[in-house]
């Protein structure tokens, strides 16, 4: 089993926030793969859509913990199904990198992403793959300079929209070969 986490925060009212696109992704995930609709674990604290990916089993997550606080509902199905923190991808915006590209990373630090650093502190590890969405600074993308929590809060644009969602068949065929 497999465990494929996009960060994000609960709510209507954050749904297109650039701090959703970790959710974002796992809707066009689940359902590329048909893997049914997120059902909301309490136990886990989590939205989960499971399925089968080729011959691998897969949970896509939603933690409802709110970003900050990721690692509770990741520590809880680690220890749950009991996996190790290689079978866990986590999928989630970075402000370091440009809109339209992302980065695969295995055991890299938090880099200043909150909800990663509370997945590392509640692991405690860091031996987990990123797959990190650009969504750039606030001057790059918006021309207006802003503090960086107040922009990852904001609704993306509907060209940013376009640009994150163009990534996604991307981070898709990364996923198979990381399951195959």
């Amino acid at each position: 089993m497999k465990l494929i986490i996009g960060l994000g925060n609960p709510g209507k009212n954050h749904l297109l926030t650039r701090h959703n696109a970790g959710f974002l992704c796992l809707d066009y995930l689940a359902q590329e793969w048909q893997t049914g609709p997120f059902v909301l674990d309490q136990k886990m604290s989590g939205l989960v859509s499971t399925g089968l990916v080729g011959r691998e089993k897969v949970l896509l997550v939603k933690p409802e913990t709110f970003m900050n606080a990721s690692g509770t509902t990741v520590s809880q199905l680690v220890h749950f199904y009991k996996l190790e923190a290689t079978d866990i991808v986590v999928i989630h915006d970075d402000l370091d990198i440009a809109p339209g590209t992302y980065k695969l990373t295995n055991s890299s630090r938090a880099a200043g992403h909150n909800g990663v650093s509370d997945i590392i502190e509640k692991l405690g590890t860091q031996d987990f793959t990123r797959i990190r969405l650009g969504i750039g600074r606030p001057t790059e993308v918006s021309g207006v300079c802003m503090p960086s929590h107040d922009f990852v809060l904001a609704n993306f644009s509907p060209a940013e929209l376009d640009t994150l969602s163009a990534l996604f068949p991307q981070v898709k065929a990364e996923l198979e070969k990381w399951l195959s």
